[in-house]
């Protein structure tokens, strides 16, 4: 056999992936969903009452819509299903959201326009949410595979979810201050997960601990 043809037998050389070259961008989904949540749940408590209870809704498009729905796209981009399904959903409800109040509210609330009908706000809401408590409910099985952390937040989102659709189908300011206080409590659990995401992807020695999975 000649040298030629000793060449050509030779496999062939399959160049290696490069790696993704983008930092996790977790924190930042969970950072967002966390501010956000927290300005809507402080109004829904009953806090602000200083204040004009609307200060959720610019951030709900910024940073919370936005933000987390780039941090969505960024995990396809890391072939991480769980987080790119999860940030880019919760980012188009800030979204939605924010768009629902500013667009559709409006004509509802105001007596002098065709489609004055403020009783469907509530119940609007209500579907909505609705809706997302049940996109919750697989994604909240799901996270018992990722980590304790995780599954916290959509543990406590989900009761966020449970008691302010109730309270909004009931209109009753009771079950949705309730929903208020769970939805600051949801708050709380994304952001520290947010910082144990942040302290895990830096040199540092300093790590807050996420917990094992529930389900291997």
């Amino acid at each position: 056999m000649s040298v030629s043809d000793e060449r050509t037998t030779q496999p062939a050389v399959q160049p290696v992936a490069p790696a993704s070259g983008i930092a996790d961008p977790a924190p930042l989904g969970l950072a967002a969903f966390a501010l956000t949540t927290f300005l809507l749940s402080a109004a829904n408590a009953g806090w602000m009452t200083k204040a004009s209870g609307d200060a959720w809704l610019s951030y709900a498009l910024a940073y919370g819509g936005i933000a987390q729905l780039l941090a969505g796209m960024w995990e396809f981009r890391n072939r991480n299903v769980f987080g790119a399904l999860a940030f880019s959903t919760y980012g188009a409800f800030w979204i939605g959201l924010f768009f629902y109040v500013r667009l559709v509210v409006p004509p509802l609330v105001t007596p002098r326009t065709a489609t004055f009908n403020p009783g469907a706000v509530p119940h609007d809401l209500g579907w909505i949410l609705l809706a997302f408590a049940i996109f919750n409910t697989y994604m909240l099985i799901l996270s018992a595979q990722v980590s304790l952390a995780v599954f916290g937040v959509f543990l406590t989102l989900e009761v966020t979810e449970i008691l302010l659709f109730i309270g909004n189908f009931a209109t009753s300011s009771g079950w949705i201050k309730a929903g208020g206080y769970v939805g600051i409590l949801t708050a709380l659990v994304a952001w520290y997960t947010s910082a144990a995401g942040v302290s895990n992807g830096m040199a540092g020695r300093f790590r807050f601990p996420v917990g094992k999975p529930l389900l291997t």
